[in-house]
């Protein structure tokens, strides 16, 4: 769980330094921020310190303050999420604002009034025949049912209307919200049983612990996912940029022989920085691509035209690269201004583009082996 609520945490912080304006964010970055106290202040050392300057009952309560808070919160990011502007949302939040303020007041009035009674125990420690307790573990139940039945709700009709990964990562949040919510349902009537002195199996409380614990880590990675999603397909895409980089070189390179003056990067700026942001391979790619483009369309004229598609006739690349090793290597006579088709596939995809260069690429790697081969052969038969 300390796992997940980093990973989350983390990622969400990182993406409210992007869009501090962002009202969503903000909310869904708070209820981690808030779950995430919740669980750490319950741990030693803190709860010793929170027990030293407010009594035995203070960690129960700062616990169940920030776990209200973390489910206001999540109400708030669907209700800034849906209102029409920004006006609305806050005014939406202020309303349920209220509803907060008066569960952490009566949190807040049932621990004073619980006095030398209260030990600080957990759920299953607690004595609930006294009503201050009682009145605790109710106030607090009942306000979590409301809220997570409500973020439940908004959670179920966004996944439904939304896309994958999106959608995925809302089905996700939803079963563990519905599961919290199903926990504090049945501790709910479990508190009203032992109020009324009946007695409550165990493994009934210890049921409903776990699925507390198993539900929140869930909803966190619901909540991540998207953002997880993305990311791995940007590296992906990533990866992608970089092979095709590398494999449009030896075409490039031919051409910015030729043509140095079509280069895009001929001042670059701050080039040690176009190479370590992430973002610089992808600008390299993009140019690399268009500068061979801009090099096929002005040799195109020396070149014979490719009849049909290229995808239907076996051997076009090697056939093209000694077409562009003889006009760029020998004197050719003036050519038509006209320019052809050089290497263009039959769609209009820049993904598919950049594929017919890369085999025309290949095959002048190819070439240039080959050449290299038989010019050593060349130098061995004279010596």
């Amino acid at each position: 769980m300390s796992l997940a609520f980093v990973a989350a945490l983390g990622w969400k912080i990182f993406q409210l330094a992007k869009a501090p304006r962002d009202a969503a964010l903000r909310a869904v970055t708070l209820c981690l921020i808030s779950a995430a106290c919740s669980f750490v202040l319950a741990r030693q050392p803190f709860a010793g310190w929170i027990v030293s300057v407010g009594g035995p009952g203070a960690p129960r309560l700062v616990q169940n303050l920030l776990v209200l808070s973390m489910v206001f919160w999540l109400m708030c990011f669907y209700l800034y999420s849906a209102a029409t502007d920004a006006a609305e949302g806050n005014r939406r939040a202020r309303r349920e604002a209220l509803l907060l303020t008066l569960a952490a007041i009566g949190l807040i009035t049932a621990t004073v009034a619980a006095g030398a009674g209260d030990h600080g125990a957990n759920f299953r420690g607690s004595d609930l025949r006294d009503p201050a307790l009682v009145s605790f573990y109710l106030v607090a139940d009942i306000y979590l049912v409301y809220a997570l039945s409500m973020a439940l709700r908004w959670t179920c009709s966004y996944a439904r209307a939304s896309q994958r990964p999106l959608s995925t990562g809302l089905w996700l949040a939803a079963v563990g919200i519905g599961a919290m919510a199903g926990s504090c349902t049945i501790r709910t009537v479990l508190t009203v049983i032992r109020w009324q002195g009946g007695t409550v199996h165990q493994a009934v409380t210890w049921a409903s612990s776990v699925i507390i614990a198993l539900a929140v880590p869930l909803f966190l990675i619901g909540v991540s996912y998207p953002g997880a999603a993305t990311r791995l397909a940007a590296v992906r895409v990533r990866r992608q940029h970089r092979r095709m980089y590398h494999r449009l070189e030896p075409l490039w390179q031919m051409l910015d022989e030729a043509y140095p003056e079509h280069s895009l990067d001929r001042m670059p700026a701050k080039p040690w920085r176009d190479r370590l942001l992430p973002l610089g391979l992808h600008r390299r790619y993009y140019r690399r691509v268009i500068e061979c483009r801009d090099g096929l369309v002005r040799i195109s004229p020396h070149l014979a035209p490719v009849v049909g598609p290229v995808e239907d006739q076996p051997g076009w690349a090697d056939e093209m690269a000694d077409q562009l090793y003889a006009a760029l290597h020998t004197d050719q006579p003036q050519a038509p201004a006209q320019a052809v088709a050089v290497a263009m596939p039959l769609t209009q995809s820049l993904e598919d583009d950049v594929r017919q260069l890369a085999q025309l690429s290949d095959a002048v790697r190819r070439r240039r082996v080959l050449a290299g081969a038989k010019h050593t052969d060349g130098e061995s038969e004279m010596s």
